[in-house]
């Protein structure tokens, strides 16, 4: 298996980034995992866009053209021989001088690596995580490297044998899974939490707001407490590994499934195929 380091293909046990790198120590940093699907990243500029946003937020200077990423990328893809998987982009702002402060840290971090996809249920068991994330936070527009809160929060659901976590904001309202956005349906209409609840605006959430758009589906941005995604008529999760997986249980709520569901998730993977073939090819 080999990674892309600062401008270099490596195996992977070779790679190595120094313990002073401020992603390690501080988190300093952001990341991208993109869905690789007959060996070509599916919504790449989409992803990078945000990835480019989040490093000019965070003021830290990418070494690499957007250009030079994707052909890294492609690269490693076909060094490592995947067909199927997932492509991780991780930026950190690099080493610098001990303390906060970002200047003397001028010379990113950039790793680049390929992974299987999980194998994990077509329905999803939910639990509601105890850990807020703030409402309204400026960082969650961008996948920063840090995620305490998920980590803990996934962690509380293997403990329950469950496949995700509800994360609720500090004023009480849904707002996202640990690695995923939601959607709930009632009345035939799609529902998810808005930007400003303190959400990251996820690849998959836009590209299935817009098939649903296209379908004749209504979308409303909405805020909800659990109790209401509990009285839906159908909730599911979206993440760029997966695409649309529903949700079969909240709690100790079940949940139905839902025909809307299966007809987004169709479509969304008649995309999927569509798109990668047309650039493989």
């Amino acid at each position: 298996m080999q990674v892309f380091l600062n401008g270099a293909l490596l195996q992977a046990d070779e790679a190595k980034v120094s313990v002073f790198d401020r992603g390690f120590i501080y988190g300093d940093g952001l990341f991208e995992s993109i869905r690789v699907a007959n060996g070509t990243p599916f919504r790449w500029r989409q992803h990078m866009a945000r990835l480019e946003r989040g490093a000019a937020f965070l003021k830290i200077r990418l070494p690499f053209q957007t250009e030079q990423l994707c052909a890294a990328s492609e690269q490693l893809i076909l060094a490592n021989q995947v067909t199927e998987g997932m492509l991780r982009i991780a930026v950190s702002r690099g080493v610098g001088p001990r303390g906060y402060s970002i200047r003397g840290a001028d010379n990113a971090t950039v790793v680049i690596s390929t992974h299987e996809l999980l194998r994990r249920p077509a329905l999803w068991k939910a639990v509601v995580s105890p850990f807020r994330v703030p409402a309204g936070d400026p960082f969650s527009a961008f996948k920063t490297s840090n995620k305490l809160a998920q980590v803990m929060s996934k962690s509380l659901a293997e403990d329950q044998e469950a496949d995700e976590a509800l994360l609720l904001n500090t004023d009480g309202h849904v707002v996202e899974g640990i690695s995923s956005n939601v959607f709930w349906i009632a009345n035939r209409r799609l529902f998810t939490p808005a930007l400003e609840a303190g959400l990251l605006p996820g690849v998959t959430r836009e590209i299935v707001i817009g098939i649903a758009e296209q379908h004749g589906f209504t979308v409303k941005e909405s805020k909800a407490e659990v109790l209401t995604l509990q009285q839906a008529q159908g909730i599911f999760f979206t993440v760029s590994s997966a695409g649309i997986v529903e949700c079969a249980a909240l709690e100790d709520t079940h949940i139905p499934q839902s025909e809307i569901t299966g007809e987004l998730k169709a479509n969304y993977e008649r995309l999927l195929k569509v798109e990668t073939s047309r650039r493989a090819s």
